[in-house]
Order: C-alpha cells, then sequence, then structure tokens
C-alpha cells in the first residue's frame, strides 16, 4: 500500500493535520454562503435587482451543495475518497473566478450551482473520511472536534468579507474564494492520504448504490436524525438569507459591525460543539441531540415573539444567537447518529445527511425573501417554523423507544482515537 492509501494517521502531528483539512473542507459551506454576506446589498445595487433575486444566488449555492453532494457521495464509495475530492476542489476554484467574472445576477446565479456542487464534493468526502475511521460516541466527538476547525468559518468569513468590501467589491469576494479553494487543493493532494482502501470499495455499480439510498430511506430513524438535523439548519439557512439585509436595513447595523454580530452567533456553534464533545464523556448522544433541537425551538420562538413584541435588536440579537448556536448540539450528534451502524454505504449516508441537509435549507432560504424586506418578520416566520418542525420530525420518526437504542463506541479500525483521546 502506497502512501496515500494508508488507513489512518499515526501520529499527532498527522492527526492534527487531518483534523485541520477535514475541518477546513467541511466548512465549504458556510464559506460559499457567508463571506459574500456583507455585499449582497452591494451586489442587488450593481445589478439593479431586488434583494430577493440576490438572496437565489443563496439558494442556488444551497441546491448546489445539496447535489454536490448526493453525486460524490455514490462515487466516493467506488473510487475511493481522494480522487473525487481532488477533481472537486479544483473545479470549485474555477467555478468561483467564474461567479467573480459573472455579467449578471442571473449568471451569476447559475454559476453558484456549479459552485455549489463542486464545494459539496468536499463536505460529503470530509463527512466519510471521519465514518471511514470513528463510529458512534467516537465519531460524536471527533464531528464536534471538527466544529473548532469549520465552526471558525462562518465567524472569519463574514469578518474578512466585510474587510474586504473595504478594498474591493463584492467580485473579489469570490477571488478570495478561488484561491482558498487552491490552496486547500494543494493541502488535500499533500496531506489526506486514502481512508477507503480498495477492498472496502463498492463494487456493485449505480444500482447497488440507487438499492443502498433506498434502503437508507425505508430506515425511519435514519431520516428522522438526517430531517431533524435538515430542519434545524434550514432555520439557520433563514437567517443567513435574511440577516444581512434585516441588520442591516432594518436595524442600522453597517456592514463592519453585522461582520461582527455574525460572527457573534457562529461563536456559539464553536462554543456549544466544543462543550458538547466534553459532555460526550458523561452524557449519551442522544440527551445531548434533543437538548440542542430545544434550544433551536426556544430561539425560534423568541426571535418571533422578539419581532411581533418590538422588542428592538436586543431581543432579535439573543434569540439568534440561541437559534444559531444549537447547530454546535444538533450537527455532531444528529449527524453520527444517522450514519451510525451503515459501514457499508458511508458515502451514500453521508451524501444523503447532506441532502436533507442542504437541500432542505435551499428550500427555506427563498421564502424569506417573499415578504420583502422592509419587515423582519418574514425571517422569523421561516425560522421558527423550521427550528419548531425539527422537533416535530424528531418526535414523530426517533421518538423514544428508538433514541433509547445504544450507540456503538468501538472504532471501525485501531486508528479509532488518534485525535480525540
Amino acid at each position: 500500500m502506497d502512501a496515500t492509501q494508508a488507513p489512518a494517521p499515526t501520529s499527532r502531528a498527522a492527526g492534527l493535520r487531518l483534523l485541520l483539512i477535514l475541518g477546513a473542507l467541511s466548512a465549504f459551506g458556510p464559506l460559499s454562503l457567508d463571506m459574500y454576506l456583507p455585499g449582497l446589498p452591494q451586489l442587488a445595487a450593481d445589478f439593479r435587482v431586488s434583494d430577493s433575486a440576490v438572496q437565489l444566488t443563496l439558494t442556488s449555492c444551497l441546491i448546489g451543495l445539496a447535489l454536490g453532494q448526493l453525486i460524490a457521495g455514490p462515487i466516493a464509495d467506488s473510487w475511493g475518497r481522494r480522487r473525487p475530492l481532488l477533481i472537486g476542489l479544483a473545479a470549485y476554484a474555477a467555478a468561483s473566478v467564474l461567479c467573480a467574472l459573472a455579467p449578471s445576477v442571473a449568471m451569476l446565479t447559475a454559476l453558484r450551482i456549479v459552485q455549489g456542487l463542486a464545494g459539496g464534493v468536499g463536505i460529503v468526502i470530509s463527512r466519510a473520511v471521519v465514518r471511514d475511521l470513528h463510529e458512534g460516541t467516537a465519531a460524536a466527538r471527533f464531528f464536534s472536534t471538527l466544529m473548532l476547525v469549520n465552526g471558525t468559518a462562518p465567524i472569519l468569513a463574514p469578518l474578512l468579507g466585510g474587510q474586504l468590501l473595504r478594498f474591493t467589491d463584492w467580485r473579489g469576494i469570490f477571488v478570495t474564494l478561488s484561491v482558498i479553494g487552491c490552496v486547500l487543493l494543494a493541502a488535500a493532494a499533500f496531506g489526506l492520504r486514502e481512508t477507503l482502501p480498495p477492498e472496502r470499495r463498492r463494487r456493485g455499480g449505480l444500482g447497488e448504490t440507487l438499492h443502498g439510498m433506498r434502503g437508507l430511506l425505508r430506515d425511519r430513524a435514519f431520516v428522522g436524525y438526517a430531517l431533524s438535523g435538515g430542519f434545524s439548519l434550514a432555520a439557520m439557512f433563514a437567517y443567513i438569507s435574511g440577516s444581512s439585509f434585516v441588520l442591516q436595513n432594518i436595524y442600522g447595523l453597517d456592514a463592519q459591525t453585522f461582520s461582527l454580530v455574525f460572527g457573534g452567533n457562529a461563536l456559539g456553534i464553536v462554543a456549544l460543539g466544543q462543550l458538547n464533545g466534553v459532555l460526550l464523556r458523561r452524557f449519551p448522544v442522544e440527551a445531548l441531540l434533543r437538548a440542542g433541537l430545544v434550544l433551536s425551538g426556544a430561539g425560534g420562538i423568541g426571535l418571533l415573539v422578539s419581532v411581533l413584541a418590538g422588542l428592538g435588536l436586543p431581543g432579535v440579537l439573543v434569540s439568534l444567537f440561541a437559534l444559531v448556536s444549537s447547530v454546535g448540539l444538533i450537527s455532531p450528534n444528529g449527524t453520527a447518529r444517522a450514519m451510525d451502524g451503515h459501514a457499508g454505504q458511508i458515502g451514500a449516508a453521508s451524501a444523503l445527511v447532506g441532502l436533507l441537509q442542504y437541500g432542505v435549507g435551499g428550500f427555506a432560504a427563498p421564502l424569506v425573501g417573499l415578504g420583502g424586506s422592509g419587515t423582519a418578520l418574514p425571517m422569523a416566520i421561516v425560522a421558527c417554523t423550521f427550528a419548531l418542525a425539527a422537533v416535530a420530525v424528531y418526535a414523530a420518526l426517533v421518538g423514544r423507544d428508538r433514541a433509547a437504542a445504544p450507540v456503538r463506541v468501538v472504532a471501525d479500525h485501531p486508528a479509532e482515537d488518534t485525535l480525540t483521546r
């Protein structure tokens, strides 16, 4: 076996390198969505289009991220992890340059789908690599550790975007995304080893892959975990889609202050993600997942009440912090539970998790723009609805009996605790 097919990192230095690369790959979503948020009003003015037309560029990227994961997941089960990843990273860098050159909002919207397709490859393969090496509680702990890395993306992306707008326009932000894609391409090429050796790859072709996906979709627990996570992310995507206009146009924040507020909410994701990793040593995965769903629902209700009752910016910000930071509990635990027990089709399971998460998010984002940009109520209604839907679908599809089922804590491979011990 050559150096690119070693099964796992063998030292703390290699483990840290793996952590940083996987964290960066799983951050393609927030990087692609959040960095240009401070420039959305400027983009709308440049193209002389409505806010809802600009928000479609967010929706198209979300759709691309969802479809990219659906396509790349099964391919990664057949080809291994490295080849699809390197192709996806090269495509992401090229698509980002084309976004910067887009002559119209319609062309930008189309190119954002391509950019999302390429970015989805990194997201789905990062999850698959984690699941190649870890299982059960160990996987949940690793996903929590990744929150420390990819959770900084929503903090740094809008901050960087806001600062870039001091020197360039929104096109320069897409050039920066292309540079990031090139850096990750080099990092993956030289620093990421193959974690799915040939003997463990699927050989049945597309038919077997589709059959496996149908089996996953018939698994009520799998769908319950994935869809509840998707609904909670949809609530966050409603915030992402509407916050730039709501906080800047309605509550009067400038681009830099908005970036700080946005980064503060993302910091909540990191904080709860790290707290989750600690609490997993004392509490079950399921209990922490339920706590995250309750926090998300409370944040959604608080946001709607704050807007309806006219509580002003403080009430809105506190509610948004609860709504967004809950992802730090929901995402690692829900993802680990959804993918547990599907060792033969990790890529396909990861793809469906991503499809349900980003697909629902892509549906939620444009809903915020339907009510116009003169009020915060559309964002509050959509965010609250999806936060409560996450709680409802978890209760209906997972249920108390399934939630009580034990989670395996033994890793798939001997390298299980390289990064979590």
